[in-house]
């Protein structure tokens, strides 16, 4: 066994993998399907959300590739592999595109080693750190990113895990501050909000149950990590109205794209 393979849990259900199986995937355990079904039964939509969130990573790395220059991505919170992982999206449109992912889940670290394979033009690498960990991420990932150019800074349904409001902000700032002007801002959040108690109930049910816990925040909040940034349209929104190809129902996941 590996020291990545010693380090995996599958005693308690764990975020990245109910969102694999929300998604379809098959790298979760059953304590992580039988949490996904609680959650699921508390707030039937929160499996449009996942996928909602993949959509949106979708059309805002190709939107950064071809129409903003951008040709490297530092992600971070990469979740376990999924269709159109953000180096797939691209790479497909610039074949050298750089992409640099960060994560401190054993099982998403074990997976993208074998998986998250770029092109030939292109470079990808794989960093175990947690979002945290700023100076350790900016060090080891400026081995494959030229920090002096635009980076696009990718933080899908990870700052949620940062509780503390401040810090949460704080972590966002100091990780733009390092990149280039014309960098860009890819974030998105779990939202909370009056009408979405379904939400709160769910979320609740995590954060008793499961690991790593969870904080929400409002879509006023959401929209704070993009102070300073120049706002892509629509602005912060739910991530399944950012540049939709088709219309589909918002989620309690907002999302935005914002240049430095």
């Amino acid at each position: 066994m590996t020291d990545i393979e010693s380090r995996i849990d599958t005693s308690r259900p764990h975020t990245a993998r109910i969102w694999n199986y929300w998604t379809g995937g098959k790298d979760n355990y059953p304590v992580d399907r039988e949490a996904g079904d609680r959650i699921r039964e508390l707030h039937p939509g929160i499996g449009a959300y996942a996928k909602a969130d993949r959509l949106f990573l979708g059309r805002a790395v190709r939107h950064l590739a071809e129409h903003e220059g951008i040709r490297q991505f530092l992600d971070i919170g990469t979740g376990l592999p999924s269709a159109d992982n953000t180096h797939e999206v691209a790479q497909s449109v610039t074949p050298d595109a750089r992409v640099v992912y960060v994560d401190n889940d054993p099982l998403v670290l074990a997976h993208a080693r074998a998986l998250l394979v770029g092109t030939p033009e292109g470079r990808t690498d794989y960093l175990d750190a947690d979002l945290r960990d700023v100076d350790t991420i900016l060090t080891a990932a400026a081995k494959t990113l030229d920090l002096a150019q635009p980076v696009a800074l990718m933080l899908l349904g990870v700052v949620i895990f940062v509780e503390d409001d401040e810090e949460s902000y704080a972590i966002v700032r100091r990780l733009m501050d390092a990149l280039a002007p014309g960098s860009h801002l890819v974030l998105s959040h779990t939202v909370t909000h009056p009408d979405m108690a379904d939400v709160d109930a769910a979320v609740a049910f995590w954060n008793e149950h499961g690991t790593p816990r969870l904080t929400q925040r409002t879509p006023a909040a959401v929209a704070r990590y993009f102070d300073g940034l120049e706002l892509l349209e629509p602005g912060v929104v739910s991530c399944s109205a950012w540049r939709p190809e088709t219309a589909t129902p918002d989620v309690a996941m907002y999302a935005g794209v914002g240049r430095k």
